[in-house]
Formats: structure tokens, sequence, C-alpha cells
């Protein structure tokens, strides 16, 4: 028998059975496995988890000179200390470029920094041990010597000739530029009224319940990687790791389970996750790393960090002319993989001016690098930019002209009847409904009764305000999204149902569950078509192995593509089944019907069979069926939009608060929304994301924000310093609807999950200046923290 040594605590044991070639047997069974000359195989221990654990730059931006990491190698319980360069043999870099979205560049991205760290926070090296707390006392004594060198911060500053450029080979710091000019906007301004403004947004991120978190178990015997991981898009997540490693996706398998909370932070690929499966094909073990708190604020992709100067036009009769905007906004050294940083500001720029009929718009986006965390998409990207300009100008061009801010709207809105149409960004619109849904929403918040009042409370020196925002939103997203840019990111989703041998309904889908009740609403479409009651229905989803192919759950996208898809397969299924039941029954399946899980006859509901019954049939007596019949209990279908680029769904929210002008705190007393998102499937599962989107839009307004120093130092990286929105401060969050199918599909469903988020901070905003009027106050900053607030008062 041939030994080898390995690293650390193990060997390979290279002369074994299949089923122990290239596994590792711990040094302390070493002389016992020697001594008996192998006679102990039964009792080998197969690689145990190991953990993984990244030292991190303290530096924003810094040269990595030297890393001594020999007392740490030496500490009981470290299996391997592994850098960059070591772990660049194992898997390439990356650049987050789409090709659609012309002149978009990023600097190569590694899975551990190499020559350079580029933000506080990236790895810098890896510390694999036996258990995570190992881990961490192990990189207490890894010794860096780093070389500071000048941070870029202030994005206002990033593209001036005195600003070092952070990757010397793309010349500058600009990632990406996109100019718009529609109608005649000079023209506009020569015979209107002209507001502008400069609109500041706090980049913040999304404090996800559940870190991110990842196990990689590389098996050499099978030359296969299992990677158990919190993602929204398992597909996406196997094909990048394939690829990048140097393997077929049929060499990977991604599964992921529930997952607590991603909101579009789950939705990237990390470094560190790339590190993490990397790792393990290096060292032949399941590695596994969890994100901690403070590692979640400085490597979570943050959002929303823009600075933007808008204006728009309006005639005295209320008639707005024209939008103007020029757009900044940092993202960090990299542009995320392989979705790209990019996609919120050109966002922003399709989205301006969205809900309005003016044909006249122009718009500049920039998008630069710094020297802070990364920044890509969050939960309903750009969208909140977008609505809080465009509706704050509206607001601001109603008190210019004097004008209700609800009655500019009646008159400038997209009119229900005008459909398809377009905006002047190019977007699509198969069929919105403003003028319902804000007709919906004055008469769930008695509006003409809540001005009144105010007006009384006013009299009594407490200042309270009302802020309208209408909003649209992209949802069912098609390959224009991704896939004609070369993304490897599926834009069709996939349902496979069968009956199995006891009458119950397996459903395997490619979308994932997150929390927003994609098992349930899957259940709901297939038991609703094949007559099946929904305990009988088991839903299968998240396992790259057991899925059909697909783009997992985001943007939207989770009941209209794979709800349509589903219910496409059920459909199929019910024929089959209609079909082998009127073999059995020697009648015609139009005479047939599926109900509470049994063969009923259309006419008049009498029981014929039941689904058990006739699976048995197919499975086990098919030699009982008439010749010809050929029984098949399984069906696949996938659904991808094709006619419309995006489903826009639309609404309008409302909010209700009153402003402290002593202490500049705001409360929440009401707030409102009216969505149109198509078929609703599930009445409380929409409405409760429509209010979890509500919150984080509130948490944006009012709260969150992740504060840099002028060193690139992220100072509020903390539960006790960040400030997220708690259940005493929320409001009632009342919620109304507009239904207006899709065409585009049977089931007619559009997506939910961000609409609240998209026009919750524009409202709030709104109703804070509302509030403020009588002082000649507008903030046009979010947060709208305190300071904010007293500083606009001049109160500090």
């Amino acid at each position: 028998m041939t030994v080898t040594r390995a690293p650390a605590e193990t060997l390979s044991v290279l002369d074994r059975p299949n089923s122990y070639i290239g596994k590792t047997v711990p040094r302390p069974n070493l002389d016992r496995l020697l001594q008996g000359r192998g006679q102990y195989v039964s009792d080998l221990e197969l690689p145990r988890m190991a953990h993984v654990v990244f030292l991190r730059s303290p530096y924003a931006h810094a040269r990595i000179v030297a890393i001594d990491a020999d007392a740490a190698r030496r500490m009981s319980g470290v299996i391997s200390i592994v850098t960059g360069r070591e772990l660049e043999a194992v898997i390439t870099p990356w650049v987050g470029v789409l090709s659609h979205l012309k002149g978009l560049k990023s600097a190569p991205q590694h899975a551990i920094a190499i020559d350079r760290a580029c933000w506080q926070g990236e790895a810098v090296a890896a510390i694999v041990a036996t258990s995570r707390a190992v881990a961490e006392d192990a990189m207490e004594q890894i010794a860096v010597d780093y070389e500071e060198l000048e941070a870029v911060t202030d994005m206002r500053t990033a593209l001036d000739p005195a600003t070092p450029v952070i990757h010397a080979s793309l010349g500058d710091n600009l990632a990406f530029e996109r100019t718009l000019n529609a109608g005649d906007v000079d023209q506009a301004w020569s015979n209107s009224e002209v507001v502008e403004a400069d609109f500041v947004f706090g980049r913040h991120t999304g404090v996800t319940l559940e870190p991110r978190a990842v196990v990689a178990d590389w098996n050499a015997a099978e030359a296969r990687l299992t990677i158990y991981q919190g993602t929204q898009a398992p597909h996406m997540v196997q094909n990048i790791a394939a690829l990048h490693l140097g393997l077929r996706e049929a060499q990977v398998r991604v599964v992921c389970k529930d997952v607590g909370g991603s909101f579009g932070i789950k939705v990237h690929i990390y470094a560190d996750e790339m590190a993490t499966y990397a790792l393990s094909k290096l060292l032949r073990r399941p590695i596994k790393f969890v994100a901690d708190r403070v590692e979640s604020f400085n490597t979570d992709i943050h959002a929303r960090d823009h600075r933007c100067r808008g204006r728009t036009g309006v005639k005295s009769d209320g008639t707005i002319t024209a939008f103007e905007i020029d757009d900044l906004t940092g993202i960090g050294p990299y542009s995320m993989y392989p979705r790209t940083s990019a996609i919120e500001a050109n966002q922003v720029v399709n989205l301006v001016g969205g809900p309005y009929v003016t044909p006249n718009y122009r718009a500049r986006a920039r998008v630069v690098f710094q020297n802070k965390n990364v920044m890509c998409q969050y939960r309903a990207v750009g969208h909140p930019i977008a609505c809080s300009v465009t509706e704050g100008l509206v607001d601001l061009a109603a008190a210019k002209i004097g004008m209700d801010p609800v009655e500019i709207r009646r008159r400038n809105l997209i009119p229900d009847d005008a459909y398809p149409c377009a905006s002047p960004s190019g977007m699509k619109f198969e069929q919105l409904s403003h003028h319902a849904s804000l007709a919906k929403l004055l008469q769930m918040m008695d509006y003409d009764a809540l001005r009144a009042e105010q007006a009384a409370l006013r009299a009594r020196n407490i200042h309270r305000g009302i802020g309208i925002a209408s909003f649209i939103e992209v949802t069912n997203p098609s390959a224009a999204f991704y896939g004609v840019g070369g993304a490897k990111i599926s834009s069709q989703d996939g349902v496979a149902v069968r009956l199995d041998a006891q009458g119950s309904v397996i459903c395997q889908t490619s979308i994932t569950e997150q929390g927003q009740g994609s098992e349930s609403l899957t259940a709901q479409i297939v038991g609703s078509v094949l007559g099946v009651s929904m305990e009988r229905v088991r839903v299968i989803l998240g396992d790259t192995d057991n899925t059909p192919y697909g783009g997992g759950t985001w943007a939207s996208r989770g009941a209209g593509i794979g709800g349509e898809a589903a219910l496409q397969a059920a459909k199929a299924l019910r024929q089959n089944i209609l079909d082998i039941a009127a073999a059995i029954l020697q009648s015609t399946p139009g005479g047939l019907d599926i109900v509470n899980n049994s063969i009923v006859s259309a006419d008049d509901g009498a029981p014929r069979i039941e689904l058990s019954e006739l699976a048995r049939i197919v499975y086990f007596r098919p030699d009982t069926l008439p010749p010809g019949i050929q029984p098949e209990l399984m069906a696949t279908r996938h659904f991808v939009p094709r006619q419309y680029p995006f489903a826009f769904t639309n609404g309008v929210q409302a909010s209700w608060l009153e402003v402290d002008t002593e202490t500049g705190f705001v409360t929440l007393l009401k707030h409102w929304v009216v969505e149109d998102c198509g078929t609703i499937i599930n009445p409380q599962l929409v409405d409760e994301q429509i209010r979890g989107g509500v919150v984080q839009g509130l948490g944006a307004a009012l709260f969150e924000k992740c504060i840099y120093d002028e060193r690139g130092q992220l100072t509020n990286a903390n539960m006790a310093d960040y400030l997220v929105p708690m259940s005493g401060e929320m409001p009632d969050i009342e919620i109304g609807h507009v239904v207006s199918p899709t065409q585009e599909s049977e089931l007619g469903a559009k997506g939910a999950g961000e609409a609240g988020t998209a026009g919750a901070a524009a409202a709030v905003a709104n109703a804070v200046n509302d509030a403020l009027r009588p002082f000649g106050a507008t903030i046009t900053e979010i947060p709208l923290t305190p300071q904010v607030i007293l500083t606009a008062l001049g109160r500090i």
C-alpha cells in the first residue's frame, strides 16, 4: 500500500477501491492503517468539513507588500493559509461587463486580492481550519505589510484630472456613461416655468436576516463540485462556477433551499464565495463560509448612492413639458459580476418621467469607480431613485404654479386608454392603469378629509404632510435585460410536473424561495389546474440536478414567468391524465374532469375513478390498458416573455406623517399603496410582499445609510449604528389593487415583489416637504434624518 503525505492533518489514500480514491485519512489513524496494511478500511474517516475565514484589508486602497502567515500555519487546527496568488492557479478572474451597455468597463477581479486591496473589506488571504473559531484565532497571527494608497471616495471628484486612477489599465475612473435625448427639451424650456433640484440618495444595503452562506464540497472521485448556497439563481451560479474553475456545467451541482431573505443581495457572484468554491477544489474537502454581520456590511453589495440634478418644465395650466436629469453614481472599484453595476444607473435613465405623457426628455448618467464596497442591484433596482426624482419634480412643479399635487398628476399621467404606448426613453407599455389607481388611492385615504385635518392641525402648530408618488415597475424581464449582453443568466423558467404512484403531484420548478411564497404559488397553480388538493402537491426547487433550467427568482419574475410555466405544465399533465382516464373508463376526455383528487363526470360531477387508482393502473398494471395507449404522467414546460421586454406594472403610494419641527423627528402615521400587478394568484402573498417592500423603502427614506469617511472607512458597519426600520416605527400599510392582466401569458400575472420599495421613499419625501411648506423649506435628500430636517429649517 502507498501512502502519500498531504498538507496539514490529512493523508491521501491512493490505492483504495474507487469509493475511497482521493479521500483523506486523519493523521491519528495513520499508524493503525500502516500496521494493519489496510485492514482498517472500514474505519477510514472521510475529510471533515473545514471552515474558512477571510483576512480582509483594513484600508480602502493599499498595495499588498508581503504576507507573513508562518505563525498562523503552526497553530493547531489550521489546515491551510491561501493567498490570492496561490488561488489564482485554481480559479480565473472575471470582468463584470455587458455588451449592450456600450462603453461599460471594469478591471479583472480575483477571488482573493493579489497585488492590491481596492476597498476596506476586500479579502487578501483565506484561513482554512477545523472550526471558525480556530480560523479567526489564526487570522490574528497573520502579519500583512501594506503600503497605503490614496483612496478615491468622493464620486463628485472621481473624474477630476487630479484624482488618482484606481485601475491604470482603464485610463480613468469612468465605468459607464449613457446619454439620451428625446423630443425637444430646449424648446420646452422656452415656454415653461422651469423648476430644478439636486437629489441626493444615501448609499445603503439589504441587511438580510440570514447572512450570505455557502458550503462547497469537491468530490475528487467523481470530479464534481456540489455547492450548497443561499442564492436566488442556482443555474447562474452553476454556470459561473464551472466557467471559472475550468469545469463543465455537469460537474457542478448547486443546491439552494429556503433562503432567509435576499432582496437582490444574493443574486450576485461574490469574490469570497468564488474563493470558497476554489478552496474546496484545491484542498479536496468540504469548505464552509458564513459572512458575519460586519462582513455583510462591508461586502454585501450596496446600492442607491446617487446624486441627480433634475429639471422639469410646467405651464400655467399644469402641463408638464419636459424632464431632464444628470445622474452620477459611484459603484466601488469593480463592476459587479455578472449583472454589472451599471444597470442601476441605466434603469434611472429608463424610468424617470415614465408615468407621464411628456415626449421631451434628456438624460445623462455617469457611473464612476471608487474605493468603497461594490454597488449593484438591490430590490427595485433604480426605481426608488427614478421615482423620487420624478415625483419630487412633479411636486415642485405643482408648488411653482400653485396647483394641488393630485390635480397636476391627473392632468399629466398617461391615460388608461392610451395603451399600448412607449415612454420617451423607449420603454414599451402594454397596459397600465395610472388614473384608475390614483382614483382608488384617493378613495382609500379620503384625501379631501386629510387635507382638511392637515389645515386644522397646522393652525395648532402641528405639522403633518401628505405625499403622493406614482410609479412604474419593471417585472417579468425577457432576455433584453442580460441575455442580449452576453451574460449567462436565463430569462426563461421551467416546470416539470408528474403524478406519482399514489396520486399525488411532484412539481419541480426552476424558481427559488426566499420567503416570497414561490412554493405556495406554484402548488396553488398546479393544484388548481389538476384538481388536486394543495397538501398533495410537493414542490421541489433550488437544485440544479433536479429542476429544469431557469433563471431563478429576481426582478419580480417568479409568478409571471415561473407561474406561467407551472400553468402550462399542469395543463399538459391534466390532458394526459384525462386521456388515460377516458381509455380506462371508455369515455372521452371532454366528458371528464378532475375534482378533489378524483376523475369525475364533467356534466354532473359524479365520481368515476380516484387519481390514486388511475396511477396504480398506469404504474403497476399497464397491461390492462387498451392497445395503443402509452401513458405519460409527466409533463415539462418552459416559458419566456417575447413580445414585450418587460411586463410593466404601475401604481401609486401615499404617505401621511407628522414632522416635529423642534426635534426633526418624523412620525409615520399611515401609508397607502394601490398596485396593478395583473392577475393576483394569492392575495395574501401579494399584499405582504408589497408591505415588506414598503418597509424597505421607508428604511431608505428615514433611517438607512452606509457612512464612509474621507479615507474610505465604513464607520457604521454594525446594527447599533446602521439603523433599520423596526416595527414600532412603522405605520399601518393599507393595500389596494387594480387588475390589468398581461396578455403575453395565459396566467396574466405581472410581478409584485418590488413595487412597495419603488415608491415609498418618494411618497415620504413629498410628505415631509408638504409638512414643511409653511417654513419655506424643501429637502431633496434621503435619508430624512433629524439632522437633515433641522438643517433645512435653519436650526442647526
